[in-house]
Formats: structure tokens, C-alpha cells, sequence
């Protein structure tokens, strides 16, 4: 079976968080988000490990942990979206600025390879806060090594639904300038 085909017809999540919350560490928090994924219906088929990763945004924050899950699942996007922001909160997420410290972090990055309001985002530029529309893959996926680099780990054979660009293609061009710059992996 090719790596792409492990791919096909799944879901790719990012999960990261940078501050202690009910559920305890990043770390810890990271596990229970996978967790509550499981006992919600979805089919958890690969989690990377956690990596350390500069933060982004205010200074003096705390360097992040990130990760990647591979999954399946019967909801569509929105609902499955909807499920990871009820997840947020029951980790502790509450409202702030953007690109702050936070608990927790679900990233709706790919599913299924379904391409929906996607337009490629070249600003560093934190995002408005407020309601955005679903966007599918997430648009800024290419510019970000702390979920490009654990994506490697469960899809290597990953294309930007998109692009076509593979996932190691981008990761060697972030891999030394991209946003959230990997410092370590750590489990």
C-alpha cells in the first residue's frame, strides 16, 4: 500500500497547546484531547510524537507542544470542527488573542483531501478575531513547520490537496523559517 493511499478518505487533525489547564500539562492535555476524540466516535488510526516548537505571536510566551493525529471518521467537516471546538473547552480553551498562549488547539488540517473555501494565505499576519468560514486544507498548512514536520511522522505521503506539493517538499522549505520552528521532539 502507498503512503498516499494510508491517506486517502482520512482525516488529518493538529493539536498543540502551550499552558497548563484542567487537564494538566501540553502534554497531558494532548493525550486527553486524542482521548475524547476516541470516546466521540472518531477513529484515532496514527498520532505523531509531541514536539517542542517556538511559539508564535506575543513574546515571552512559552514554547508550544504540537502533534499530529491521522483519523476517521463519519462527520462531515463542519460537524467534525464543531466537535474539536467543544473539545477546546472542556481543555480549559477560553477566548483571547490570537496566536496566545492556550491549552489547547484542534486544526481541522485536511479532510479527506476536500478542498472548500481555500484561497493560499501568504500573510504572517495573526488572524481577525471572530467566526471564520471552514477552510479546507488549512490555508496556512504550508507556512508551518510545527505541523508539517509531525505530519511526516503519520502521513508521509501526504499532497497538499491543492498544491500537489508533497509534505516532504514543504517541510524542507520551512524546515529552517517557517512559522513555529521545531525545537525538539519529546515523546
Amino acid at each position: 500500500m502507498s503512503p498516499q493511499s494510508v491517506v486517502h478518505g482520512r482525516v488529518l487533525l493538529g493539536l498543540g497547546g502551550n499552558s497548563s489547564g484542567p487537564w494538566g500539562t501540553p502534554e497531558a492535555t494532548l493525550r486527553r484531547a486524542i482521548e475524547a476524540l476516541g470516546n466521540r466516535g472518531v477513529r484515532v488510526v496514527a498520532v505523531s510524537p509531541c514536539y517542542r516548537t517556538a511559539a508564535l505571536g506575543p513574546s515571552g510566551q512559552p514554547p508550544y507542544v504540537n502533534a499530529v493525529a491521522l483519523v476517521e471518521t463519519a462527520l462531515p467537516a463542519p460537524a467534525l470542527l464543531r466537535l474539536l471546538k467543544q473539545i477546546e473547552v472542556q481543555a480549559g480553551r477560553r477566548g483571547g488573542k490570537p496566536w496566545g498562549s492556550r491549552t489547547l488547539d484542534l486544526d481541522l488540517l485536511d479532510y479527506k483531501g476536500l478542498v472548500v473555501n481555500w484561497s493560499k494565505l501568504t500573510s504572517s499576519a495573526p488572524p481577525k478575531p471572530g467566526a471564520r468560514p471552514l477552510s479546507l486544507p488549512h490555508p496556512q498548512i504550508a507556512a508551518r513547520a510545527f505541523v508539517l514536520r509531525p505530519l511526516l511522522d503519520v502521513a508521509p505521503g501526504w499532497r497538499h490537496p491543492v498544491t500537489k506539493e508533497s509534505a516532504r517538499d514543504l517541510w524542507r522549505n520551512v524546515s529552517k523559517g517557517g512559522q513555529g520552528r521545531v525545537l525538539q521532539r519529546i515523546a
